[in-house]
Order: structure tokens, then C-alpha cells, then sequence
């Protein structure tokens, strides 16, 4: 089995280039559908998150009220941390289960984790490889606007919140250049899946 890391900046196309190394015949693990799946309705996690936080974070029909709580931990750092230390070990712990699931199915699955906060939550050790999808921070911006119809105050401070994607590309392993158009980010994933599985060892240092 080999576990890859998965990252990048918003607006890079680290979602297309997930979806690219699933048809390749990876197993992609959306590190943002788990963040959801554990608050929902009926789940340990919610009741977690409602216990930590008070009956108005939960919507009348027992959803997470995404937007309330939003409004609870950007305003107060303390309630941030109080909140991941709620998600994290879950989300790691079905993170966990399903590679175990992966290479129960096939020993030599290539599992991809898609993960936005890589480098941020320090994960970047437990991978074989980690990916950076790259583009110019100066393009990243135009695409943020365009895609979201962001100012571009409003976009530029979205960036901000983030870790430079310059610094993302030097930290990472491969770097995956997403200037060029869709297929040319594709072409570039069935390349390297083919190279992964081609190396019994780590054939990038």
C-alpha cells in the first residue's frame, strides 16, 4: 500500500486532481466529506459539538447549523481549538478505517488523501508521498475571483487565511503545475500513479 498526500491552495485544482488520480484507479479519501460525515445528524460527533457549544449550533431538523457555529469559533481561538480537538481524532479515526478498508480490498492500493490543511495540521510525515497542485499565486487569485465572483480585496484576504502556496510547493514532494488546461493536470496524475506503482521504494528521493 501507498499512501499519498493530497494538497494545495484554494482555487489550485487539487479537486481535479483527486478526481484525476480516482480514474486512475486510486483509492481518494475526501478529507472534507469525513469532516462532514462525523457531525452528521444522529452521529457521537454532533452530540460532541452541541455539549461543547450550546443547542444553537444544531438546526431544528438535527443538522449542524454550520453557519452558527462558524460565527462561534472564527470570533474566538479558544473555541477553534475546543472544536478540532472534538473533530480531528474523529475524522483521523474514520480516515484510519477506511485505509484499513483500502488495503484489506487490495494490499498494493495506491490511497490518496485529499486534504487541504496538510501542512497547517503537521499530517505531512505519515504519507510515502506528498503532492502540492500548484499554480502562480498571481493566477490562483484570478481564478478565486472568477470562480467564487470575489473582489479582489475579498479574494486576497481568502489567501491570506492560507498558507502560501509558494511555501506548500517547496514543503511538498511532487509538485503538480495546474497552469496549462485540465487534461494537461491529468495527463501529468496518470503519470505519476504509473510511476508510483512502477517503484517498490521511494523513487523521488
Amino acid at each position: 500500500m501507498r499512501l499519498v498526500g493530497l494538497t494545495g491552495g484554494i482555487a489550485t485544482g487539487k479537486s481535479t486532481a483527486a478526481r484525476a488520480f480516482a480514474r486512475a484507479g486510486a483509492v481518494v479519501i475526501d478529507a472534507d466529506r469525513v469532516a462532514r460525515q462525523v457531525v452528521e445528524p444522529g452521529t457521537e460527533g454532533l452530540e460532541a459539538v452541541r455539549a461543547a457549544f450550546g443547542d444553537g449550533v444544531v438546526r431544528p431538523d438535527g443538522s449542524l447549523d454550520r453557519e452558527a457555529l462558524g460565527r462561534i469559533v472564527f470570533a474566538d481561538a479558544e473555541a477553534r481549538e475546543r472544536l478540532n480537538r472534538i473533530l480531528h481524532p474523529r475524522i483521523q479515526a474514520e480516515v484510519d478505517r477506511r485505509v484499513r478498508e483500502a488495503v484489506a480490498a487490495d494490499p498494493k492500493a495506491l490511497v490518496v488523501y485529499d486534504v487541504p490543511l496538510l501542512f497547517e495540521t503537521k499530517a505531512g510525515g505519515r504519507f510515502d508521498l506528498v503532492v502540492v497542485v500548484y499554480v502562480p499565486p498571481e493566477l490562483q487569485l484570478r481564478r478565486l475571483m472568477l470562480r467564487d465572483g470575489l473582489a479582489e480585496k475579498e479574494a486576497g484576504q481568502r489567501l491570506a487565511a492560507q498558507m502560501p502556496i509558494d511555501e506548500k510547493a517547496r514543503r511538498a514532494d511532487v509538485v503538480l503545475d495546474n497552469r496549462g488546461p485540465p487534461e494537461r493536470l491529468e495527463e501529468a496524475v496518470a503519470a505519476l500513479v504509473g510511476r508510483i506503482r512502477a517503484h517498490n521504494r521511494r523513487f523521488w528521493g
